[in-house]
């Protein structure tokens, strides 16, 4: 009987390759989280990976140090600080460049509506580090538009930002989170992990899929009209290989006494003054996370049709905006974003 060959049904053969595989997945794969305080926010993220001692919380610590370091009007020692204080010296870092020309492209694909330099007034309003005026006249505001406007900035070719006037404020808030992200993405990719969900501060970017699911991951859109304390979603959808942030006056929406319709106010950065609108929040997908940011905020500063104009002509950017109509609210979605909900 020697040499007799013994031959395996082709399915019993799938089915053991099969098993063979998922094995070695299941043994490659382990999901792991982390979670913690940072850019004055909370940060989530789940990755899935076979790979031991990536150093996860020195590497963030390090990207977060960095970027503070580079563009946060909250620390007094920063290059963005130093900047506002009229240093014209401070030779800026790659991560400052990436930003500051990204915030360029927006600001005039958005004609002025998305403008880092409206610090002033965002402060004088009472937003951000800087005590709030007491009152703010025509007079007042007059005086603080002269130090709006992006296009008042230039980049040197060594590096140096040229403020036409030394009292110009610049302020990244709007799209640095989304750009960390963006470099959080790329830590894990360098260390080889491919599956991953990363949140920051309600802005999200996602690689690869959930593997224990073995489904795209799945995010929700809070509801803009939710009660304090609670957490309620407008829509929950799946999100791969792309970034998604949201902007919107969350929980600050009045309504008027006499027709009952909900609106905003939104500072406009070519007045200096809060507009009426009744866009409520302003989803963006994009293939950055930086972009999904800045284009999330441009949009709220923009208002519902101008919003629904320019994302229309965008390419690679999807949208959802929640607006009210009369004494309810209503959906906008492009056809992209259609294709990836879940529900709404």
């Amino acid at each position: 009987m020697a040499g007799k060959k013994f031959r395996l049904p082709i399915s019993i053969f799938v089915v053991l390759i099969a098993c063979f595989f998922t094995a070695c997945e299941g043994n490659e794969f382990e999901e792991q989280n982390y979670s913690g305080q940072a850019l004055g926010t909370s940060y989530h993220i789940k990755i899935f990976t076979g790979k031991e001692d990536l150093q996860v919380e020195e590497g963030l610590d390090s990207i977060f140090k960095v970027i503070n370091q580079s563009m946060s009007t909250y620390w007094d020692d920063s290059d963005i600080s130093l900047i506002n204080r009229g240093v014209d010296s401070i030779k800026i870092d790659n991560h400052f460049k990436t930003v500051f020309k990204a915030s360029c492209k927006i600001y005039k694909e958005t004609n002025g509506y998305f403008d880092p330099t409206v610090g002033n007034l965002v402060n004088a309003y009472g937003f951000g580090p800087d005590k709030r005026l007491d009152a703010l006249d025509d007079k007042t505001i007059d005086s603080l538009l002269q130090y709006v406007g992006f296009d008042k900035l230039t980049l040197s070719s060594k590096g140096e930002i040229i403020k036409k006037n030394p009292k110009i404020y610049l302020d990244f808030n709007a799209i640095a989170k989304g750009y960390t992200i963006d470099v959080i993405a790329s830590f894990f990719e360098g260390k080889g992990v491919y599956n991953y969900l990363i949140e920051l501060g309600g802005e999200l970017v996602s690689k690869g899929e959930h593997i224990t699911k073995q489904k795209p991951f799945v995010v929700a859109i809070d509801d803009p009209l939710q009660e304090d304390g609670a957490r309620t979603y407008q829509a929950t959808l799946k999100l791969k290989n792309r970034a998604m942030a949201t902007s919107g006056n969350y929980r600050k929406f009045r309504v008027d006494s006499i027709t009952g319709e909900r609106f905003v106010h939104t500072i406009n950065p070519l007045t200096g003054k809060p507009e009426r609108s009744n866009l409520l929040s302003a989803s963006v997908l994009a293939e950055s996370c930086m972009l999904a940011d800045g284009y999330a905020t441009a949009f709220m500063a923009l208002g519902l049709e101008k919003a629904k104009k320019l994302s229309s002509k965008l390419d690679n950017i999807d949208v959802y905006f929640i607006y009210a109509e009369n004494d309810s609210t209503k959906v906008y979605t492009s056809e992209g974003f259609q294709e990836v909900l879940i529900s709404q």
